[in-house]
């Protein structure tokens, strides 16, 4: 179909439809020699919306913060008149790659738009490459930071995270100590 009636079927004007075209966001549309511009039927009838709030904090000690973000973001996602479709709460580190749940939603591919308060609930690092693979999904991050303030916060994360990682081992072998020693005490 020509892009015009693409636009009666969406509700948009012509320009608009033409702006999501030049974006690249009409997937297989084309343009003919004459520059006509046809778009596929398939990319007329569109993917309904599915919202997905996504809020992670990083420890069980912040359960609490997860429920509270989850809340913010459904509110702001009433305040733009979204239905929210599913609310996912996960604790993980945004370091972590195994993420089950984060995981999920971007296997599944059901979303079109995945909203979350701050680029670091996504991911620490590499949040460009998931926008880029999850391209037919809008991801909305609902409090944006300054990049001189991000690059910063970045820093401080990672190195955060590596000393957790490393107190957690210390943690880890005295628990084992004290475990030990407590076998051996039943024991004797």
């Amino acid at each position: 179909m020509k892009l015009s009636e693409y636009a009666k079927k969406l509700g948009i004007t012509r320009q608009a439809a033409y702006k999501h075209f030049r974006a690249g966001l009409i997937p297989g549309a084309y343009q003919l020699p004459t520059r006509t511009i046809i778009v596929p039927e398939v990319a007329a009838l569109g993917k309904s919306d599915y919202n997905i709030v996504y809020a992670r904090v990083s420890s069980s000690e912040n359960k609490t913060n997860a429920d509270t973000q989850a809340d913010r973001l459904v509110q702001f996602c009433m305040a733009n008149g979204w239905v929210v479709h599913e609310v996912v709460k996960e604790i993980a580190s945004g370091l972590n790659d195994s993420r089950p749940k984060l995981q999920k939603i971007l296997r599944e591919r059901k979303a079109t738009r995945l909203i979350v308060e701050h680029k670091d609930r996504l991911t620490r690092f590499g949040f460009e490459y998931i926008k880029t693979l999850f391209h037919d999904c809008e991801i909305v991050v609902v409090n944006q930071s300054d990049e001189k303030i991000d690059l910063m916060e970045d820093f401080v994360s990672l190195v955060t995270s590596f000393c957790a990682r490393l107190y957690g081992q210390r943690r880890s072998a005295r628990k084992t100590e004290k475990l030990i020693k407590a076998l051996n005490e039943d024991n004797a």
